[in-house]
């Protein structure tokens, strides 16, 4: 089979991976990734990997060579914003997504507008600050909105220590809740995916009706 299926043989690619059932649910899904780093473009990479059907990246920086150690890009990227240079690689992997992008900033100004409909949101936000904001403003601003929020996945602890959790109605976290960027406490990839794969497990569990302990 050439690369790339059409939309039926791709689906049919992963439906025999994931059965039908499952991958129906998956296609049909929608997840905002809110910040597009070390965690976010793992996020969105596994998600278009799985077949989501519709993501939106959002993110207001452009790719610079200090994220090319941690983050889902290369050196040709360089310079661009990272909302057209992730959604260029998520439609080498996956030709039928829906792919949406906002290059903004959010605050809890913009959120009602930015994430309205989105009802799995994923919070990747390197700010601890702009994370609550974003936090706070959307479960204030969606009553059926899921969070899947991060906290503490610097340094070279343990990947075991990385867990997912349900902190409070819907919001969860996934992190191991302590470790902070410090002097010689850096974000290094690992650590970094072993998080974002929390998050997107998580999206795509919540995505079937799965939920949470």
């Amino acid at each position: 089979m050439g690369w790339p299926p059409d939309r039926d043989g791709l689906f049919s690619l992963l439906a025999a991976r994931h059965t039908p059932e499952v991958q129906a649910g998956i296609s049909a899904g929608r997840v905002a990734v809110a910040g597009l780093g070390g965690l976010g473009s793992h996020v969105a990479t596994a998600l278009a990997r799985c077949g989501v059907g519709c993501l939106k990246l959002i993110d207001f920086d452009e790719v610079d060579e200090s994220n090319l150690h941690r983050q889902c890009y290369f050196p040709r990227h360089v310079g661009r914003p990272k909302t057209s240079a992730l959604k260029e690689m998520l439609q080498d992997i996956n030709p039928y997504i829906e792919i949406q992008t906002a290059d903004i900033r959010l605050t809890a100004r913009n959120v009602p507008d930015v994430l309205a409909g989105w009802t799995v949101i994923v919070e990747a936000l390197d700010d601890a600050a702009a994370k609550a904001e974003l936090v706070t403003a959307a479960l204030a601003a969606f009553q059926q909105a899921r969070i899947i929020s991060a906290s503490g996945l610097a340094g070279l602890g343990s990947a075991n220590d990385i867990v997912t959790r349900r902190a409070a109605g819907r919001l969860y976290v996934c992190g191991d809740g302590i470790s902070e960027v410090a002097e010689g406490v850096s974000l290094m990839a690992p650590r970094v995916m072993v998080c974002a794969g929390h998050q997107a497990n998580l999206a795509i569990r919540l995505l079937l009706n799965n939920q949470e302990p």
